[in-house]
């Protein structure tokens, strides 16, 4: 049976007591895996870390708003907050595994997936990318304990919908969505990962702020041309 298979992942989650009857239940599956051992009471699974940071500003309704990240991180992550229509600012700290966005409750958790993590009444966004501790290649999660904030999240990724529904059943929308959902495919890659980032039983940070350039430095970045995007 390859890795790759929705096979692989149904079969893990099976033996560990989840009825899968069709191929979103594996979606549903590797959720309740990471939001149980992360220590959040729910997580929504999409495409990326990037869109994850993006959806959580949207979700607060945060905008023009100077939002303070270090300045030695991924190059998504200002993009990101110079998307959703606020304004990054650098400053030189350390960090390891993650950091808060700013003011907000929002954190990149790019670089951890550790036991019981969670921060209680935050949105923390996590990375599935090639070079993570879940390796799927691109996918991202997000974690949170508040029940309104997953079921916007659940549909926003979606195109505003349940992931069940076929679209040509739907007849109206109450949300305006994104297409940012996570395929069974890829969750089922995932859980078989977590399954073994499990069994080795070390979970070290994979990201630091000593593996990053200072972006601070870069020019699309200067205050001059961050104002065209805003």
């Amino acid at each position: 049976m390859s890795i790759y298979s929705l096979e692989a992942g149904k079969k893990i989650l099976s033996d560990k007591g989840f009825e899968v009857k069709d191929p979103w239940d594996i979606v549903d599956g590797f959720e309740n895996l990471i939001s149980n051992f992360c220590g959040s009471k729910y997580a929504v699974a999409l495409d990326s870390c990037t869109n994850a940071l993006f959806l959580s500003l949207k979700y607060k309704n945060i905008n023009s708003t100077i939002i303070e990240i270090p300045s030695k991180t991924y190059l998504s992550v200002p993009q990101t907050i110079l998307w959703s229509g606020n304004m990054p600012t650098f400053k030189d700290f350390d960090w390891s595994g993650f950091y808060r966005l700013g003011n907000t409750n929002i954190y990149d958790s790019a670089g951890r997936v550790a036991k019981n993590m969670f921060i209680q009444n935050s949105l923390m966004c996590l990375s599935f990318h090639l070079r993570k501790n879940i390796p799927i290649g691109k996918g991202g999660m997000i974690l949170t304990d508040d029940l309104d904030t997953y079921n916007w999240m659940y549909k926003a990724v979606y195109e505003g919908r349940d992931r069940r529904q076929n679209h040509n059943d739907i007849d109206n929308l109450e949300l305006l969505g994104w297409n940012m959902y996570m395929t069974p495919e890829q969750a089922s890659y995932g859980i078989v990962l977590f399954d073994n980032y499990i069994k080795k039983g070390f979970f070290e940070d994979c990201t630091s702020s000593n593996k990053y350039k200072d972006l601070s430095k870069f020019l699309i970045f200067s205050e001059s041309n961050i104002g065209n995007y805003l």
